[in-house]
């Protein structure tokens, strides 16, 4: 059989839930484990995250895009839920007759490490059960703002429920297991890091931040930062809009004098240092020209290739 599996999120500015752990983590974990064990089984496995995507809706349609011309036959999107701290358990969503017959033995087998049973539900609402051309579930696996749920969740009995679910069967011989990242390594908050530093927005004492996958006080204060540059609201966390606003600016857009340009006008006129508007005036096209002669451009005052390489690389 040609299984489409799904880590939930994983690719900016699509990002999961965070609760006592971290959604993306938990997914990218027990996805691999799932793929691994359906392979030990002989099993075709299309891996359906995306690498890369400028919207969540982006990200989704790859997804879909990717299941569909593959023609798999059952598809997976595997994700953890987060609510209020209080609730916990597993729920399965499916469309179809064809899905909710997948759903039921999969529900089954998780339920039976101890998590609350909330059942099989209708995932109209959902845009990869929508768009997908073959049955398919998304399996919540769990409450990662659980306390509950995180003390009985382990991603080896995760990934082995889901399988056995999936399948009816375990692998006989072990499978060498993928590294559990859980807290210590995020990985989107590693790529966070990376693209603050390219994008030269340094921490609350001006330094250059460590890219090492830890939301610490100095990421933080490095976000607020970049949020407050880009005219949102300073949390400190990146959202989706932080994620929009990052890769809008390393698009390198050419922008010219008179460009009402939201947040990558904002990101320059932080960066040659004059007032943060979102309007590209006079006062910016002056710095602007100033910066290109300072790095031996033509100063026209248009933000094209060569001046986004002196900016970001």
């Amino acid at each position: 059989m040609k299984f489409g599996i799904d880590s939930g999120h994983n690719c900016p500015p699509d990002t999961g839930a965070r609760g006592i752990k971290v959604e993306d983590n938990l997914t990218l974990d027990v996805g691999n484990r799932v793929i691994t064990k359906l392979r030990a089984l002989g099993h075709d496995v299309v891996v359906c995250k995306p690498s890369s995507a400028n919207t969540v809706t982006e990200s989704l349609s790859k997804r879909c895009a990717t299941a569909n011309a593959s023609r798999v036959d059952t598809y997976v999107s595997i994700h953890f839920n987060a609510f209020n701290g209080q609730a916990n358990g597993t729920e399965v969503y499916a469309t179809s007759d064809a899905g909710r017959k997948i759903a039921k033995p999969v529900l089954d087998e998780i339920v039976k490490l101890g998590f609350f049973n909330r059942g099989v539900k209708s995932g109209s609402h959902l845009y990869v059960l929508k768009n997908t051309n073959m049955p398919a579930i998304l399996i919540e696996c769990c409450f990662i703002d659980s306390a509950k749920d995180m003390n009985l969740f382990n991603p080896e009995a995760m990934a082995n429920s889901i399988v056995k679910g999936l399948t009816g069967t375990l692998p006989t011989s072990p499978v060498t297991p993928v590294p559990d990242e859980e807290d210590n390594i995020d990985t989107t908050i590693k790529r966070l890091q990376q693209n603050l530093n390219r994008l030269k927005v340094t921490d609350k004492n001006g330094k250059t931040l460590v890219e090492d996958g830890i939301n610490g006080a100095n990421t933080k204060s490095a976000t607020e930062k970049f949020q407050t540059i880009i005219g949102v609201q300073p949390i400190g966390i990146a959202d989706t809009n932080t994620w929009n606003a990052i890769n809008v600016i390393l698009a390198k857009r050419i922008i010219r004098v008179n460009h009402a340009g939201g947040a990558v006008v904002r990101y320059l006129q932080y960066r040659v240092s004059v007032e943060v508007d979102g309007v590209y005036g006079p006062q910016t096209e002056a710095a602007i020209k100033n910066f290109q002669r300072q790095n031996g451009l033509e100063a026209d005052g248009i933000v094209g290739p060569a001046s986004w390489q002196k900016l970001i690389g």
